[in-house]
């Protein structure tokens, strides 16, 4: 029985990577059916929605989705796609992989990197709410609470236990925000209570930050609440790559959400330039989600085989290879 999977394509590069994904998963022979729907800054020029009801629909029946970089207005009183998909489907866990491919030159390229990041998703300063108390000066709420971060943590050390991770770091700002934070690490070392076997530490926000790029490799699994996750994620991308090659999963209890986390190219849409490694990646964390192990694995290492021969990469990763180019290489390893 094929599975039924809601593709979001995106705006800007998000149709060329959401495309060439869709023809390597396709290849693998899992048996997916794909049901199209547009969410974002085309969205909301032909249907007046950023977030059209159809997506929510098709989600609410897949409980899966794909989904290429978005365009959200800046102004205007529009919420952020990304925000909204993950507080109306309960996609409390954002899970980032980030591993150095072969072949590919980095700062960090001599060092074997693989971190996890485990983001709690739905509330912290993304909450969204805000007010201005009086002309002039502006008052964010950040909330934590106990239910988001006992999830986030159990999300993080389950996962640890079962890919052999020997330990866990929540990072914070406790000594600042002891409350708020302070319920965060609470939470945290309750969970970890449980797992013995994985070691548990804690460490401050700023001082991570410093960790990760002096000593990126001895970290190995980070879980954090949303705003530090927001900005470490994309740090740890940094020093593997950039946002064009690592993937994104958005997880609930019912749903889940595979993205690519890069933005939307303008500049070079509709150019074939646009390097699908990010959103294929995703896939196949997809794929895994899904049960279909083989085929995840077997695309998992199509990319990586490709990257370690190096002959047809993107521009953006050193390469001189089309989209197309870099599918189809992809594609003949599988």
């Amino acid at each position: 029985m094929a599975h039924q999977i809601t593709l979001i394509p995106g705006d800007g590069i998000g149709p060329e990577v959401a495309d060439a994904t869709v023809r390597a998963v396709d290849a693998t022979g899992a048996k997916i059916e794909w049901e199209r729907v547009d969410a974002g800054a085309r969205a909301l020029a032909e249907q007046g929605q950023l977030i059209p009801d159809d997506v929510f629909a098709s989600l609410e029946c897949t409980r899966v989705g794909l989904k290429g970089p978005t365009a959200t207005p800046i102004g205007g009183g529009h919420q952020s796609i990304n925000v909204a998909l993950r507080k109306k489907l309960g996609l409390y866990t954002n899970f980032r992989p980030v591993r150095m491919l072969p072949g590919l030159k980095t700062r960090y390229h001599d060092l074997a990197l693989d971190l996890a990041i485990f983001r709690e998703n739905t509330e912290d300063l993304y909450s969204g709410l805000e007010h201005e108390v009086v002309p002039g000066v502006v008052e964010s709420l950040k909330i934590i609470t106990q239910n988001a971060s006992m999830r986030i943590a159990r999300a993080a050390f389950e996962w640890s236990r079962r890919e052999s991770r020997k330990k866990v770091v929540a990072i914070h700002k406790a000594n600042i925000m002891k409350l708020s934070d302070g319920l965060f690490l609470k939470c945290c070392r309750e969970v970890a209570s449980h797992f013995p076997d994985v070691a548990y530490s804690e460490m401050i926000v700023d001082n991570a930050c410093m960790q990760l790029v002096m000593r990126p490799e001895t970290f190995d699994v980070l879980v954090l609440p949303n705003l530090y996750g927001d900005i470490i994620s994309d740090l740890t991308a940094g020093l593997v790559g950039g946002l064009g090659i690592v993937p994104g999963a958005n997880i609930g209890d019912n749903h889940a959400i595979f993205e690519a986390v890069h933005g939307t190219a303008p500049d070079i849409a509709g150019k074939c330039m646009a390097n699908p490694t990010a959103l294929m990646q995703s896939a196949v964390l997809m794929l895994a989600h899904l049960g279909e192990r083989d085929a995840s694995a077997r695309l998992h290492a199509a990319i990586y085989q490709t990257y370690a021969e190096r002959d047809h990469l993107t521009g953006d990763v050193g390469g001189k290879s089309s989209t197309t180019e870099f599918t189809e290489a992809v594609i003949r390893r599988l």
